[in-house]
């Protein structure tokens, strides 16, 4: 798909009219500023006028993007799969939000469908006013990009995407935006003694991987980096302490989100060239019950030499991401960001409208962060972080235990994580909106990317 800026819109067949009273687009023709005007009129928000061969979509500015976002969604719900062209009329200023959504609501995931050439959209160019500017042009490009990616990640199934071709999707990714990509394979995490991330992956016939991104910019405003981890748990089966399938391991090829987002967010940053040095470090394998699967009950010594009871294999991301905590520690980072599918109890406390977070770093860190999900409305709620939650991880038997009680389970894997960082922490647990059941305005059904934008926001404006 291509987003050009064009100075002859107001003939496009399917074309896109979006303002207010005071902001009507000078470049569309009489009829249809006449339509335009008699619309503002009405009560509506948004109206499609269809013809035979083409469409005007008449849409009111919001000052709220979110409900331009979902105009946008609901304009590509509306057209047809054939239409190859679309022009939008309206300035960076009032088309921009209305566009992301739009653009976002075009993914599909069509690779394993026989017939999937008549399923795809031919869209092919969206033309833009000439005032649009190339580098919101290339932003909205970038987003879509990136986006996309996290979400093909997310949809792919094990069978294809186990920790090794991870680590290759990642790597071609990186290489696009010109990033610093090391992969360690089984015999270097050996070396490391990542005992978390080799006892999860005793069970299976894939070996693990550990994958390294890096983007230093020249001027960057931070001195220490910022360093994002991903968990990368490609398939959970929940290991020998197996999960139910309904509803629960059906869905967990998505128990790599967490990583996928770190990479999505990482390139963005990258191809916007934002002025900040970062880091990420993705811990992959897959979890399950063969081999010499690791099982309740075993105590498996950590990357930083702790010692950790196993209560339940199925508490696995914990456990890979506990050793990628403690490599960051080399980084010096200024600060470290972990995003993860982590647990149910967070699905359970805010559904899949929001990102549970957490941590010990400043509350400007998590103003900033907040303020970033709402600007993209994908939204946070901060958990508190007291140190009652960690007496909970004690163990009769070893340093520490990998599961708390029976409540607040997403709090209490994020103080877990907290003994493997030394630095500035922040958790943040997507479970919830990582994978959708069904389409949400532009969030498509399946992996939905979410973390991306929200962390994109948060570098852009740090």
């Amino acid at each position: 798909m291509k987003l050009s800026e064009s100075k002859t819109l107001k003939n496009t067949p399917y074309r896109v009219i979006i303002g207010d009273a005071k902001n009507i687009p000078s470049s569309i023709s009489a009829a249809d500023k006449k339509l335009f005007n008699a619309f503002l009129k009405k009560e509506d928000d948004f109206t499609v006028i269809s013809e035979l061969d083409s469409s005007i979509f008449l849409v009111k500015y919001n000052k709220d993007a979110e409900k331009n976002r979902v105009s946008g969604a609901k304009i590509r719900q509306a057209l047809k799969k054939e239409v190859e062209e679309v022009a939008f009329l309206g300035d960076k200023k009032h088309a921009f939000d209305l566009l992301e959504g739009f653009l976002l609501t075009s993914y599909q995931f069509l690779k394993y469908f026989k017939d999937g050439e008549k399923k795809e959209y031919k869209l092919e160019n969206l033309l833009v006013e000439d005032s649009f500017g190339d580098d919101a042009i290339d932003e909205l490009f970038d987003i879509t990009t990136a986006v996309f990616w996290a979400r093909d990640m997310v949809n792919e199934p094990v069978s294809f995407l186990n920790a090794e071709q991870f680590a290759e999707e990642i790597t071609t990714l990186a290489n696009d935006a010109n990033l610093e990509v090391t992969v360690l394979e089984k015999a270097q995490i050996e070396a490391l003694k990542m005992g978390g991330l080799l006892a999860v992956n005793k069970g299976s016939i894939d070996p693990p991987t550990f994958t390294i991104i890096e983007y230093k910019p020249k001027k960057a405003k931070n001195k220490k980096p910022i360093v994002l981890v991903g968990k990368g748990v490609v398939y959970d089966t929940g290991g020998l302490s197996l999960k139910p399938t309904p509803h629960s391991m059906d869905i967990m090829k998505s128990d790599m989100g967490g990583a996928a987002t770190m990479v999505g967010a990482i390139y963005l940053a990258a191809k916007q060239e934002l002025p900040v040095h970062l880091i990420a470090l993705i811990p992959a394998t897959d979890n399950r019950p063969g081999l010499n699967a690791y099982a309740p009950g075993d105590v498996i010594t950590m990357m930083n030499g702790l010692t950790v009871e196993v209560l339940n294999t199925d508490a696995e991301g914990r456990m890979i991401l506990a050793d990628a905590l403690t490599y960051s520690k080399k980084f010096k980072p200024e600060l470290v960001i972990d995003a993860a599918t982590l647990t149910g109890a967070a699905h359970r406390a805010v559904g899949e409208h929001a990102t549970c977070i957490m941590g010990n770093a400043k509350e400007t860190y998590f103003d900033q962060l907040e303020k970033a999900g709402n600007k993209c409305h994908e939204r946070t709620m901060t958990f508190p972080f007291w140190e009652e939650y960690g007496e909970e991880l004690k163990s009769p038997i070893a340093d520490l235990k990998n599961l708390g009680g029976p409540s607040a389970g997403m709090i209490t894997a994020g103080k877990f994580l907290e003994n493997f960082v030394t630095s500035p922490y922040i958790h943040m647990d997507i479970a919830g909106p990582a994978w959708l059941d069904k389409d949400s305005a532009y969030r498509t059904r399946g992996g939905s990317g979410v973390g991306v934008r929200m962390l994109y926001h948060f570098l852009k404006s740090y």
